[in-house]
């Protein structure tokens, strides 16, 4: 791979699956792109380099790298920004650890993430690190609105080879378990500020003030949020359910997203191991203190620091025997749902769950009925209205079904609920205080010990252009268009005030909806179901979520989703795909050398840059690299050319391969520009001739382990290997 200083697109450096893929696509890339003027470059923002641009004191001259992210961070501030962002891990704290201890091992001296901070040094390197922690780059980069679809050519695809759906039935004892009170849905306060405003967080208690948070800068119009989840309700609730769950003989499940609500949700989390293995931390908990056991790390880590210790191995073994079946991670080896927190993410697990017919993996490695516990009650109506339609009416039918379109706002931090800086546990009870500069106490709430309290907010003009892009989008298609807001919670009758005089103003109220999360669940469900479409308008958790729910259910992945987040200073930035960055298919390729990931929402993304580019900069010749692209990527899909699960089969370099070659094929056939036509005849025509010994240099590596050189820092020269096996087909792409 090549980069350069001020390319025309920029493609993200990230990490696991998407970056293995990258050193195989990535050079194509860049081939046919120098056939129109266009150079494309890259940016580390992977863990990794995240981490290494965090600490430059402490590196040699030669490890040093450059803050990527921060000049990305610029960069999608600017008119010219084009950029191709692939999905990057959103750390957790065993993720972050994981990574440190590798590059410590390959000689970075950079510091151990201090669990337990004590000294002022620990705390500044804690605060440090705490920065890369959860959904670190997503809210530098994403200086716009979210417009994620299905493309036209992978709906099509999906409804002529609809997916295996699991059948569902009327007496499914599958459910959600939410709280009914004491969560951040009942305690949420929310105010719209009239003027410009500087607020403190404070702690008030008996005993004095403490400051949580010196000062945050609030521009005129921005809607301020402020909510808690009582530790004691989420207790007595995670009780009552594993009881429940128990009495119900079906599996129990907790379902997070502790990669992006990097503060909030492994504490809740680590309330669930708690809970768990409650007569455990009862009898044994200070021991277990002193072995470093943190139950916001997780199960597995519990036990690796407990493991020596038999009176707290046999207590586990006896109250695990109580408890009902755990929904597993991975059945053969163990894992269970609460070993990692990073490992059960609540916007994949739950489509999937729902795709399964209700069913998830039990301990013995059969499917089963599950109870589905999301402790917030903000938007696990989403899936608890999905399963109710599905147990009603059946699985939906991916050949008839119509698509669920949507426009998320999320821009300049819009809704960063948990991986915002402003989420705190309480060390004490007391009274928590948003207090303005001109001594306005904006938000209060009296709180207990162990409660999470946070606050998040949504600036005025990221609001007014999403609404504005929700016009926008309807008028474009013509779609049933429903902003997802529930009146009655305090956050969304804020927006609502900001929505309806928009949509007034413009003369379009009456093509517009709004209904309740539940609600809207229900009718876009309904909607698709009779082959119709809708557009979901949503804030920038629900965005997360429903652009994994409905193309799981409509295209089996949301990997193939169109991403397109249309910067607010003219910029583009395109992101391909909701697919995460698949961990298990790094560890199938160390295994066995087969790399399962699909660079499809990679493709769908790269040919709206080019089309973005040739529009922003008049260049005409990537206007038709754009559309061959398009024309290659619906030849991948309708030739079956995606890559295989299995071993010994054809794997995403395969897929490269193909697109290559269909991509050269379409560019040779186009007559708009004869000379690129010229120019890429002989390219197809060598892909082609060469067809038998590409694939078979391709395959020859399958079945046999693949040396990366590092899981989150792996090595360039290893995996170029890895990923190029064909000698032939760099030949030809070199």
């Amino acid at each position: 791979m090549t980069t350069t200083s001020n390319p025309d697109i920029v493609y993200t450096k990230v990490d696991e699956a998407p970056e293995l893929a990258s050193a195989s696509l990535l050079p194509i890339i860049q081939k046919f792109a120098s056939a129109a003027g266009v150079t494309v470059g890259t940016k580390d923002i992977s863990l990794a380099g995240r981490i290494l641009a965090t600490f430059p004191e402490n590196l040699t001259d030669a490890q040093r790298v450059s803050d990527d992210l921060a000049e990305l961070g610029a960069l999608v501030k600017t008119k010219s920004a084009n950029v191709v962002k692939l999905p990057n891990i959103s750390a957790s704290v065993p993720q972050l650890v994981a990574a440190i201890e590798e590059l410590q091992s390959q000689g970075y001296d950079i510091p151990d993430y201090p669990e337990a901070p004590a000294t002022d040094a620990e705390h500044s390197t804690r605060k440090r690190y705490d920065a890369i922690k959860g959904s670190a780059v997503n809210p530098v980069l994403r200086e716009g609105n979210s417009d994620r679809r299905a493309a036209a050519a992978v709906k099509k695809f999906a409804q002529a080879n609809p997916h295996r759906m699991g059948a569902w039935s009327a007496d499914s004892k599958t459910r959600v378990a939410a709280m009914s009170g004491g969560d951040f849905f009942s305690n949420e306060a929310s105010a719209t500020l009239a003027s410009e405003a500087t607020a403190k967080i404070v702690l008030e208690t008996p005993s004095g003030q403490t400051l949580l948070k010196e000062s945050v800068s609030y521009p005129a119009g921005t809607v301020v949020d402020a909510t808690f989840m009582s530790a004691r309700a989420l207790d007595s609730f995670l009780a009552d359910e594993i009881a429940k769950t128990k009495a119900e003989g079906v599996l129990f499940s907790l379902h997070m997203k502790a990669t992006m609500m990097k503060v909030s949700d492994p504490i809740i989390f680590g309330h669930a191991v708690k809970a768990w293995l409650a007569p455990v931390f009862d009898k044994f908990g200070a021991k277990m203190a002193d072995l470093g056991v943190n139950p916001n790390s997780g199960l597995g880590d519990l036990l690796e620091r407990v493991a020596d210790d038999a009176d707290i191995m046999a207590a586990i073994e006896a109250i695990t025997k109580e408890r009902p079946p755990m929904y597993m991670v991975n059945s053969d080896k163990g894992i269970t749902n609460l070993h990692v927190p990073s490992d059960v993410i609540i916007d994949a697990s739950m489509p999937a769950l729902i795709r399964a017919g209700g069913k998830g993996w039990g301990p013995s490695g059969e499917e089963a009925d599950t109870v589905c516990v999301i402790p917030d009650n903000s938007y696990a109506p989403v899936y608890d209205e999905a399963i109710k339609f599905f147990k009603a009416n059946g699985a939906l039918n991916p050949a008839t079904a119509g698509t669920v379109q949507n426009i998320g706002l999320m821009a300049q931090k819009a809704e960063e609920y948990g991986s915002h800086p402003t989420t705190f546990e309480m060390p004490e009870a007391g009274t928590v205080k948003m207090v303005l500069q001109d001594g306005t106490v904006l938000h209060e709430h009296a709180v207990e010990k162990g409660d999470i309290w946070r606050s998040a907010s949504a600036r005025k003009a990221p609001i007014e252009d999403w609404v504005n892009l929700a016009i926008e989008r309807q008028k474009t298609t013509g779609f049933r268009s429903i902003f997802w807001l529930d009146a009655n919670r305090a956050h969304d009758a804020q927006l609502i005030s900001y929505v309806m005089p928009i949509l007034e103003a413009k003369g379009v109220a009456d093509k517009f909806e709004i209904m309740a999360p539940a609600q809207a669940t229900r009718v876009s469900l309904e909607t698709i179901t009779k082959g119709e479409n809708t557009i979901a308008i949503t804030g920038n958790v629900l965005r997360d979520y429903l652009t994994d729910l409905f193309p799981i259910l409509e295209l089996a992945t949301s990997a193939k989703m169109l991403s397109i987040v249309k910067l607010m200073q003219g910029g583009g930035l395109f992101e391909t795909g909701a697919g995460g960055s698949a961990p298990k298919h790094v560890q199938q390729l160390v295994e066995e050398n087969h790399l399962r990931w699909d660079s499809l929402g990679e493709f769908c993304a790269l040919g709206e840059s080019f089309m973005f580019l040739a529009e922003a900069k008049g260049n005409a010749r990537a206007k038709v690299l754009g559309e061959t692209v398009e024309v290659a990527t619906q030849d991948v899909l309708d030739n079956g050319r995606s890559p295989s699960r299995k071993v010994g089969e054809p794997d995403n370099r395969d897929s490269h391969y193909w697109f290559a070659r269909y991509w050269a094929e379409a560019l040779a056939a186009q007559t708009t520009d004869p000379s690129l036509a010229e120019e890429f005849a002989p390219v197809a025509k060598a892909l082609a001739e060469n067809e038998a010994k590409i694939t078979s240099e391709l395959a020859a590596p399958q079945g046999k382990p693949a040396d990366i050189g590092g899981y989150y820092h792996g090595d360039m020269a290893k995996l170029t290997a890895v990923m190029r096996p064909s000698a032939t087909l760099n030949g030809i792409i070199d």
